[in-house]
């Protein structure tokens, strides 16, 4: 039986998200929001119950003090989430919080070009990611900046991870491109919309003018090692790196299912809207952005970013092919953000 009753709304909505399978992490952050929400509700002499969006909006412009406006943003949609919800199960009769966010997309412009979402916080966002399909998209594409076709587009050829326990499972000693390279992912130039590779016709293109040799660190090595101990068997004989686990089992993840993953975690998380725009929804592309920005900032070198990348042309990306354990991997390894 339930320890929690209506008259204590914030544990009785944080208990319910355990239910339903949120993360302990996920959890302490609601608290700390809705905490807070509710001491200066005290301050004014109202409740949770009998908050309007008045108080709502004094709350957010509070935080202005202190927060960025991609800050204010994400606790906007905590706290319009605890209010759906309470209203949804019938111990509030509204949310006041429905006006407040149709003013906040009018208002809040988190960022005039993208999204400012801070390592801390997207460390938050994957830690909540309990599927490892799910989990090994999102991580992929965070630590690699490849593009979404390009992830569909790995096969297990293109991937080396010997050490891997999967490895028992799968050849994980990965292309001749790959040899001393250690853990590493090969992105091919080549797979293109309608065309044949590796014996499969693909859907999705990959765009980069160059194949590039990618380092797999070991959080992403832990994490695709996750996945692959659960990896359904293949119906392609290309024997593609990620398939579907949900409709059309065990066929390869298209750019628009991969999508789909990104865009759920990034709407319960607040970061996607319908109707957003780039500016402020969390997608596969922006994560290509973050890693792009956080890791040249970390380096101060351009050019292995976008190497990295497959931007570069041909001279450029020769000079870090032969010389690639001391300039793209050693680099990559003492810079690349921690994210779970």
């Amino acid at each position: 039986m339930s320890e929690t009753t209506p008259d204590q709304p914030v544990e009785y909505f944080l208990e319910d998200m355990e239910y339903y399978g949120r993360s302990d992490r996920t959890r302490a952050a609601y608290r700390r929001v809705l905490a807070d929400f509710e001491t200066f509700l005290t301050e004014r002499s109202t409740s949770l119950a009998a908050a309007t969006n008045r108080d709502c909006m004094a709350w957010l412009h509070r935080q202005r003090e202190t927060a960025a406006d991609s800050t204010i943003a994400t606790y906007a949609a905590y706290l319009h989430r605890f209010y759906t919800y309470m209203n949804s199960v019938d111990v509030f009769e509204s949310n006041p919080m429905t006006l407040v966010m149709e003013e906040l997309d009018e208002r809040i412009e988190t960022n005039p070009t993208r999204r400012d979402v801070s390592v801390p916080e997207m460390r938050l966002f994957v830690q909540d990611i309990s599927h490892p399909l799910d989990r090994a998209v999102v991580v992929t594409l965070l630590k690699t900046g490849i593009r979404v076709g390009e992830l569909c587009n790995l096969d297990i050829r293109d991937l080396q991870l010997p050490e891997s326990a999967a490895s028992d499972r799968y050849d994980l000693t990965g292309r001749p491109q790959l040899d001393g390279r250690g853990d590493a992912l090969f992105v091919s130039s080549e797979p293109t919309r309608g065309q044949v590779t590796n014996g499969e016709r693909r859907e999705d293109s990959n765009k980069r003018k160059r194949s590039t040799v990618v380092p797999v660190d070991d959080e992403l090595a832990t994490v695709l090692s996750e996945w692959l101990a659960i990896r359904p068997d293949a119906r392609s004989s290309a024997d593609p790196l990620f398939v579907r686990t949900r409709d059309h089992w065990g066929t390869r993840l298209s750019a628009k299912a991969a999508r789909r993953i990104v865009v759920g975690h990034a709407e319960a998380t607040g970061w996607h809207r319908s109707g957003g725009g780039s500016a402020e929804n969390v997608t596969p592309h922006y994560f290509r952005h973050f890693f792009t920005t956080h890791l040249r900032d970390r380096t101060g070198d351009r050019g292995i970013v976008k190497y990295l990348r497959g931007d570069v042309a041909g001279d450029i990306i020769d000079t870090y092919t032969h010389n690639w354990g001391d300039r793209v991997r050693e680099t990559y390894e003492r810079h690349i953000y921690s994210l779970t």
